[in-house]
């Protein structure tokens, strides 16, 4: 058929017109079957057919265990151990925020500044949510005056905690003259020992570095984390000679004495000892 009369067929195709579409016998030509039908009623239902089958295989794939069956999708295994990650990434942050919250709090010990308090916890946000602080100004007064003064008691803790660690052999960290003792009153939560220059600071117990870096007030600081919830401090080093997270034993060098900091006013150690969150008076522990 030429292109000339494959033209004037398309023209003469019209959606109005109408069509009849028959089933004959092929031995007799008898007709079986017939219905009539439009261009424009043969469009619609080939578009609602179309419709139908892609629906259907949508709903098949979405509903059925077919869907496994396409490439890319998640089998069950791997969508539990996408969310057995997602419950262990939201874990991490957790403990990665209190753990930062306890190092920023350790640092801020060091440097002689108030702990900071933990914000936007449950029970905190639940508190004060829950409950009025209907405390009274003078009750409020007394509270402060009881906590300064009860908060370095060295009354009955201080022997109890001479208990605990009565059969603690405690490594002096340098030999010299003790020129400022404890005095929890002034905030002097350790002492300041003078010592010849150079003089190599010690450990005094086994333990663990967890902090070894520098600061505006105290210089050279270093920090070792010790069994019984022991932590000492060793304040003011010219050099530094463990870095965090090294494992010392007591009697390590660990720093040598200098004049660090802002808060020093001479070659010295200033050394603390705590104990269960709680400053020690390290004389009545350490032999200087």
């Amino acid at each position: 058929m030429s292109k000339k009369r494959i033209r004037w067929h398309l023209k003469r195709l019209n959606l109005k017109d109408k069509y009849r579409l028959g089933i004959y016998n092929d031995t007799n030509y008898e007709e079986i079957f017939h219905f009539r039908l439009t261009g424009q009623g043969v469009l619609l239902s080939m578009t609602a057919l179309a419709v139908i089958v892609v629906g259907f295989t949508i709903m098949l794939i979405a509903f059925t265990p077919l869907r496994k069956l396409i490439p890319g999708y998640p089998s069950d295994e791997m969508r539990l151990s996408m969310r057995d990650n997602l419950l262990k990434a939201d874990s991490l942050d957790k403990a990665i925020d209190e753990w930062s919250y306890y190092l920023n709090n350790t640092l801020r010990i060091i440097a002689g500044d108030n702990p900071a308090t933990m914000q936007n916890t449950p029970d905190s946000s639940f508190k004060n949510k829950s409950f009025r602080d209907v405390r009274s100004a003078d009750d409020s007064i007394l509270r402060a005056q009881v906590e300064s003064e009860e908060r370095f008691n060295l009354g009955t803790g201080a022997e109890n905690r001479s208990k605990d660690l009565s059969g603690i052999h405690f490594f002096p960290p340098v030999k010299g003259e003790i020129t400022n003792g404890f005095d929890a009153k002034v905030n002097h939560l350790g002492i300041d020992v003078v010592t010849a220059p150079n003089q190599v600071v010690l450990a005094t117990l086994d333990g663990t570095v967890i902090m070894s870096e520098w600061t505006v007030e105290t210089g050279n600081v270093i920090q070792i984390q010790h069994d019984n919830n022991l932590v000492s401090v060793y304040k003011h080093n010219a050099k530094l000679l463990q870095k965090q997270g090294n494992r010392v034993k007591a009697g390590d060098a660990v720093a040598i004495v200098g004049n660090s900091g802002e808060f020093s006013s001479g070659t010295h150690l200033h050394f603390e000892l705590w104990y269960k969150g709680a400053p020690l008076n390290p004389e009545q522990y350490v032999v200087f």
